[in-house]
Order: structure tokens, then sequence, then C-alpha cells
């Protein structure tokens, strides 16, 4: 039986390995795609290059620096994390327009029809929505922006947008690894191990976003 005092200790340690374990499978996940696309090696190789930095590395790495438990810039001000949270969702948002260029391009080039999969549907809508909450974060750094709103709804906002968009962009991942390149590249174990890593890390960040607004509502109760 665990004596009261215990929990928050094993609490706080289960947090940690499990912001851990989400920076290691989107580093993980993106140097085995770098891997299998050899980006440079054709102009379709920076696809998958690109979406994957984009999605599985910046946008977790954008979101994971606000994490109380497994933050690499926990000691920072939360004004200067919001800064940095920023650069990288540009980072992101950069490498998923340039990904999507590249795509669109290459399949004009060879004579292919455009988003006829559900991975390119979701992909272009992912990208969208990217860029506009890359965007709207902006009264967010800059708030006479936000004149006539409330910066504590701005950031509800924000927040549950933003969980939204990187649950597309975990999605649009997921449904690459069923495309034809990438399961001729990789099969068996390995690629149910690759497939679930951007879902796995997801689940973290989803925990790590609503416990936080859920501790946020607990406390003006």
């Amino acid at each position: 039986m665990l004596l009261p005092e215990s929990e928050p200790r094993l609490y706080s340690l289960s947090r940690q390995l499990c912001g851990i374990s989400a920076h290691t499978l989107c580093v993980v996940f993106t140097g085995l795609m770098v891997a299998l696309a050899k980006p440079g090696s054709s102009l379709f190789s920076w696809h998958p290059f690109l979406m994957t930095l984009g999605f599985s590395f910046f946008m977790t790495e954008a979101i994971l620096l606000f994490s109380p438990h497994s933050s690499p810039v926990g000691k920072l001000k939360h004004q200067t994390k919001a800064r940095l949270h920023w650069i990288l969702q540009v980072l992101s948002s950069s490498c998923a327009v340039v990904g999507l260029v590249v795509i669109f391009y290459n399949k004009h080039l060879n004579g292919k029809p455009h988003f006829t999969t559900w991975h390119g549907l979701i992909g272009v809508l992912t990208v969208c929505v990217v860029v506009v909450q890359s965007v709207g974060a902006l009264p967010l750094l800059y708030h006479k922006l936000a004149k006539g709103w409330s910066l504590a709804k701005l950031k509800r906002y924000h927040a549950a947008s933003g969980l939204l968009t990187y649950l597309l962009g975990s999605i649009s991942l997921l449904l690459g690894t069923c495309s034809v390149w990438f399961m001729g590249s990789v099969s068996g174990y390995t690629w149910y191990f690759v497939a679930f890593c951007p879902m796995l890390a997801a689940l973290v960040v989803m925990s790590q976003v609503t416990n936080a607004y859920m501790a946020k509502k607990r406390l003006q109760y």
C-alpha cells in the first residue's frame, strides 16, 4: 500500500519518464526517416524528411518546452519559453509548407494525381492548420494585437487548437507509414515500431496539455 506522501513523487517520476520517452520517440522516428528517405537522393526524398522533421521533431519539442517534468529548458522564464516555442513552430510550419510543395511538384513532374489518399488529404489540411496556428499565436507574443480579448482565453484556445493540430500531424505521419513507399522500405515488426512512434508521442503530449489545463481549472475552485 502506497503512503499518501509517496504518491506525488511517484507521479512526478512517471511524468518524467513519459516526457523522456516522447523526446526519445520523436528523435528516433526522425532519425529512422532520415535513414530511409536519404534526403537529397531524389526530389521525393525531401518530402518524408521535411514532414517528419516538422511534425515529429520540431512540433513535439515545441510543446514539451512547457512540460514541468521534462522540458529541456525548464529553468528559463515563461516568456523566453514562449518565444522558443514560437520559433520551433515557425520551423515546423516552414518544413511542412516546403514538404507539401515538394510532393506537389514531384507528382506534377510524374503526371500523378494530387490528394487522392487519406494521407494526402489530411496532410494538406494539417499544413494549412499549422500555418494558421502559428500566425494565430502572434497575439500571445505581442499582447497589443489582442485588444478586446482575454489573454487567458486566448491561451486556452491556442492550447486546444494546438493539440488538435498536433494530433492531425501525428495521424498524417501514421498514414504516411501506410504509403506504398514506406511499406516497401520497412516491413515486419520494424514497421509496427516505427508506425506507432508518433502515436505514442501524441499520447504523452495530449496528457501533458490536458493535465496542465485541468490543474489550472482545479486551482480556480
